[in-house]
C-alpha cells in the first residue's frame, strides 16, 4: 500500500505541474510525459571530441583551445544566450549584519548586501554567509542560490530577506516562510564538516518570470551591457544565464573575504538552480567544485531521450530560461549541435557531481546518468579517472564515479540529508 501511495502522489505532483505549466494553452496542446523507458526513441549524441566541422579532438591543448571554446559558443547562442562578465555592474559589499556565536555557537553569521551596480542602490542582492566558528580558515565553501529568499534557508529569528514575489507580503507570510526550505540549506551539519556556506535568493538578480520591458532586478543592467557590446537580441542573456552571472559576481565578493579560500569554492544548485549550477561552472572555471541537484532537462539530462519533460514543453512555457534563439529547436531536439553531455564536458578536468532521485521521473533520473557517461571521454582526455569505470545506471542509494559522480536516491524532487552527506563526502575528496 505504501508504494500505491508513492505512485498516486508522484502522478498528482506530475498533474500539478502540467496543468501549471498548460494553463495558458488550449486543452489539446495539454503535455503527456513519457515515464515509459521502452518508448524512449532511438537516438544518435553528437561526439563532444569533434568539431563543427568534423576534426577529432585528440589533445587537450585541442580541447582547452579549440573545442572547448566551440561549444561553450554554441551553448550561449543556442540555449542559454550570452553570459555577461564582470564588466557589467560595479559591485559594492555592505555587510548589514553578523553573529559570532550563530547557530548554537559553532558558526560565525554575516548578512550583508550586494549592489551589483554601485553607487546605484539597485539592483542589490541579499547575502548570508556561515563561516566555522573553530579554526582560522581560510575556509572551503559552498555556493548556491535559494528559491523564496534567505529567510527560508534558517530557522534564525534574524535571518531576512524573501524573494521578490514575496516582498508585499505581511508578517503572517514571514512566518510561514522562515525555515520553509532549511533541509535544504542544512548550515550546522556544513559547518562542523569545516566548510563555510553562502547563498541568496536567484530572483534577487532577476525575477523568474516573464519581464517583456526588462524592467525588474539586474535586468536594466544587463540590457545596458547588451546594447554596449553589441549583442543580438536573439542571443542576448536569457534568465539562466543571468542568474549564472550572478553566482560569478557573488564569488567575486567571496575573494574579499580574508577566511574564504577563493581556490576552493563549490557551486551547487537543485532543480531549475542545478541548471543554473552547471551553466555558471561552465562559464566560470573560478568555481572549483559543481554539484547539480534534480536538475533535469535543460540541466543534466539529455533531451534526446525525450523522457519526462523535454526540450519543446519546457521551451514553450517557461521561455524566459533560455534565448529566443533556442525556440528554432522546438520540435527539432535532434538537429540541436549538442546535448547536455556537452555542458558536462565543459566542467573538465574539474569534479562534478550530478544527482538524481528514483521517483523524480519528471527529470529523467537515467538521462541525468547517461550524460555524465557521455561526459566521460572528455574527462580522461584531460587526465581524470572522469566517471571511474561506472558503465550503467547504478542501484538506488549507491553513488558511483570518479571525478565525475553520480548517485540517485530514493524519494522525491528535493535536496535530502542523504544528498548533502555525499556532497560533503566528495568535497572533502576534492577540496580538502
Amino acid at each position: 500500500m505504501k508504494g500505491f501511495g508513492l505512485a498516486i502522489l508522484f502522478f498528482v505532483s506530475v498533474f500539478a505541474l502540467c496543468f501549471f505549466y498548460s494553463s495558458a494553452v488550449d486543452a489539446e496542446d495539454i503535455f503527456v510525459p513519457n515515464y515509459d523507458e521502452s518508448s524512449v526513441p532511438t537516438y544518435t549524441l553528437p561526439d563532444p571530441l569533434m568539431t563543427i566541422d568534423g576534426k577529432i579532438i585528440d589533445t587537450p591543448d585541442q580541447w582547452i583551445n579549440i573545442r572547448r571554446r566551440e561549444i561553450l559558443r554554441l551553448y550561449s547562442e543556442e540555449l542559454y544566450g550570452f553570459v555577461p562578465d564582470s564588466s557589467c555592474g560595479q559591485l559594492y559589499y555592505e555587510e548589514t549584519e553578523s553573529c559570532d556565536e550563530a547557530l548554537g555557537g559553532v558558526a560565525i553569521r554575516k548578512q550583508g548586501t550586494l549592489y551589483l551596480n554601485w553607487p546605484e542602490k539597485n539592483p542589490k542582492v541579499n547575502l548570508l554567509l556561515y563561516l566555522p566558528a573553530e579554526g582560522e580558515g581560510p575556509f572551503p565553501v559552498f555556493c548556491g542560490l535559494n528559491f523564496e529568499g534567505n529567510l527560508t534557508t534558517s530557522t534564525e529569528p534574524e535571518i531576512f530577506g524573501r524573494a521578490y514575489r514575496y516582498q508585499n507580503e505581511t508578517r503572517e507570510s514571514e512566518a510561514l516562510l522562515r525555515g520553509k526550505y532549511a533541509q535544504r540549506w542544512p548550515a550546522k551539519t556544513i559547518i562542523k564538516r569545516g566548510y563555510a556556506l553562502v547563498t541568496a535568493c536567484y530572483e534577487d538578480i532577476v525575477p523568474d518570470f516573464p519581464d517583456p520591458n526588462h524592467s525588474l532586478g539586474a535586468w536594466p543592467l544587463i540590457e545596458s551591457y547588451v546594447k554596449k557590446n553589441r549583442i543580438p537580441e536573439r542571443v542576448a542573456p536569457a534568465a539562466i544565464s543571468a542568474w549564472s552571472w550572478g553566482l560569478s559576481r557573488i564569488f567575486d565578493v567571496l575573494q574579499t573575504f580574508p577566511k574564504i579560500d577563493e581556490s576552493r569554492v563549490a557551486v551547487l544548485g537543485h532543480s531549475r538552480l542545478g541548471k543554473t549550477a552547471l551553466w555558471a561552472g561552465a562559464n566560470d572555471p573560478r568555481f572549483a567544485l559543481v554539484i547539480s541537484n534534480d536538475s533535469g532537462c535543460g540541466g543534466a539530462s539529455l533531451y534526446r531521450r525525450r523522457f519526462g519533460e523535454t526540450f519543446e514543453f519546457m521551451n514553450s512555457r517557461i521561455y524566459w530560461w533560455f534565448c529566443e534563439n533556442s525556440r528554432k529547436y522546438n520540435g527539432k531536439v535532434d538537429e540541436l549541435p549538442f546535448d547536455q553531455h556537452y555542458l558536462i564536458s565543459l566542467i573538465a578536468p574539474r569534479p562534478v557531481y550530478i544527482a538524481s532521485a528514483v521517483e523524480d521521473g519528471w527529470a529523467d533520473p537515467k538521462g541525468e546518468f547517461l550524460s555524465a557517461f557521455y561526459a566521460n571521454g572528455v574527462y580522461q582526455l584531460l587526465g581524470t579517472d572522469g566517471i571511474a569505470g561506472a558503465n550503467e545506471w547504478p542501484r538506488v542509494d549507491t553513488p558511483v564515479g570518479g571525478v565525475i559522480h553520480y548517485h540517485v536516491r530514493r524519494g522525491g524532487h528535493d535536496v535530502t540529508s542523504y544528498d548533502w552527506e555525499r556532497y560533503l563526502d566528495f568535497a572533502d575528496r576534492y577540496m580538502k
